[in-house]
């Protein structure tokens, strides 16, 4: 095993003979260059250059402004931004005019940034618990979650407004006012009709003037992540397509010591003596040795197309998605080896739990490749795939199919499934590739048994 060297990136060692000249002409450079400078500018530079005492003035009153005045700014918002321009502007205009009209706005304008102050001045102490039913659930299936606030301040707690962002949605609570002690809860609902990571949280406290000047928010959570899975089927046991075995398959690859027998050979000093061929060695009257055939693990191999180009509805794609869900989860419950290579990236699939939290985030894209580029990516990241199966849509032809099947591994069995909306299941065998046309995930179960039979 080899280790990296201590210092990967630094930068190769001089030559010993002109490190000398390197460095001296470097050095003379540099003294050229100062020489060149003006006195003028060599006082500038020590006025406000870097380590000048303006330049540190300067660095402290950046740290100021972040640490100290952003946060007391924060809380206008947009309106009362717009409330405090006309209010400086009318004063100033104003006093210098001599309009008592615009002196009268000003003072309005003054005492309503005022009167929005004392609505968020003061510190609420809450304790808040954000707590998911479940974190993972299927597409239409109900998602609550709760929220159970606690009034951990001595003091009374004024009344708040309650915010827990739910995706691009958000879920607004009504909090009354609390008494030391005081528990608080509400249940929501989060809709799960597309498939989907929500981020729900975190939540936050809102506290602001009936005006809408001022708005205050403290976050009391942190957020949780809910995966909406796509729909999905049981299929048999043994699903139909799929290798399952306890040996491996064969290759082409000729070893010495294997479980699928090849043909014999002579012996070859070295060779272990437990492979000699006793009966045929003394037939022939010269030691002969078994030859097997490699094995090797089968590897099903799951591909789908995130390209809009290769689906004319938006529901082909969902089922697409299903279907690659429900062979993936059965692969799995068989303990057979599952790559998932959409046309972007390759999802986790070591598990059925995995493979499900991949699908849920996996969307569509124009920038994404097309149904022949993700066969040739299958066909040289996976070479030693014994079973590939497609996912596409209804775009997807016969003439494109025998394309694909050229840019797979020759040995692989090729299952291309076509998702059509409406469509009724049937099978098209093209050459020694299946097209299966499933109509819903519901036609899945049928269709493999189907491709069984080819």
């Amino acid at each position: 095993m080899t280790t990296a060297p201590e210092r990967a990136t630094s930068a190769p060692a001089p030559d010993t003979g002109t490190t000398g000249s390197t460095a001296s002409g470097t050095t003379r450079l540099r003294r050229i260059a100062e020489r060149e400078r003006t006195p003028l500018q060599r006082l500038v530079d020590g006025a406000v250059g870097a380590g000048s005492p303006l330049d540190g003035a300067r660095r402290a009153a950046g740290r100021v402004l972040r640490d100290r005045v952003v946060p007391v700014l924060e809380p206008i918002t947009g309106f009362g931004w717009a409330v405090l321009v006309v209010t400086v502007a009318a004063l100033v205009l104003g006093i210098l005019l001599g309009w008592k009209e615009l002196i009268v706005i000003g003072i309005a304008g003054a005492l309503l940034l005022l009167a929005g102050i004392a609505f968020i001045v003061g510190r609420n102490r809450y304790r808040i618990e954000l707590d998911l039913a479940y974190t993972r659930v299927v597409v239409g299936e109900r998602a609550l979650g709760r929220i159970e606030i606690h009034a951990a301040s001595p003091k009374p707690l004024l009344p708040a407004t309650i915010e827990v962002p739910v995706g691009r949605a958000l879920a607004s609570f009504h909090l009354p006012r609390m008494r030391p002690g005081d528990v608080h809860e509400d249940v929501f609902a989060i809709p799960t009709s597309r498939r989907t990571i929500l981020q729900v949280g975190p939540v936050r406290s809102v506290r602001g003037d009936p005006v809408g000047l001022l708005r205050r928010q403290v976050k009391w959570t942190d957020p949780v992540e809910l995966f909406v899975h796509p729909k999905t089927v049981q299929l048999d046991e043994t699903a139909p397509g799929l290798i399952r075995d306890l040996e491996g398959i064969t290759t082409r690859d000729l070893t010495n010591s294997d479980i699928a027998f090849h043909a014999l050979r002579d012996y070859v000093a070295g060779d272990d003596r437990r492979y000699i061929h006793w009966k045929s060695s003394a037939r022939t009257g010269s030691l002969m040795v078994r030859q097997f055939e490699q094995t090797r693990r089968s590897v099903l191999a799951l591909g789908l197309s995130t390209n809009p180009e290769d689906y004319a509805d938006p529901s082909e794609f969902e089922t697409a998605i299903s279907v690659l869900g429900s062979v993936g989860l059965q692969a799995v419950r068989d303990e057979m080896d599952v790559v998932v290579q959409t046309s972007r990236r390759t999802l986790p699939a070591t598990t059925g739990k995995r493979l499900l939290d991949g699908l849920s985030g996996v969307e569509w894209s124009p920038r994404h490749d097309r149904f022949l580029d993700l066969a040739a990516t299958i066909g040289q990241a996976h070479a030693g795939a014994s079973v590939v199966l497609l996912h596409a849509g209804a775009v997807v032809d016969p003439a494109l199919v025998r394309r694909a099947r050229t840019l797979l591994p020759s040995q692989a069995r090729v299952i291309v499934v076509s998702a059509v909306q409406g469509a009724s299941p049937r099978i098209q065998p093209i050459g020694d590739v299946v097209l299966a046309t499933v109509g819903a995930v519901t036609d899945l179960p049928r269709v493999m048994r189907g491709v069984a039979l080819q």
